[in-house]
């Protein structure tokens, strides 16, 4: 209540919000790695990237959620 009372929840948010960003796309690049998640990969099965990144997505998002936004 006092972040609200003293103009200061916005800056918070946006800070909260600018940090889940980040480790997100940070999570998404080291599970494609990890994964073997490339380009050719793309090139070769679209079908089998599209799959695979949505479920690195769901992780990834699943580990920002527990990790920022509702620690």
């Amino acid at each position: 209540m006092s972040l609200l009372t003293s103009s200061k929840l916005n800056n918070y948010l946006a800070d909260i919000d600018e940090q889940a960003q980040e480790r997100f796309e940070v999570l998404i690049e080291q599970m494609k790695q990890a994964q073997g998640i490339t380009e050719q990969l793309k090139a070769e099965n679209v079908w089998e990237w599209v799959r695979r990144l949505n479920n690195i997505q769901a992780c990834a998002m699943d580990i920002v959620n527990k990790e920022i936004v509702f620690a």
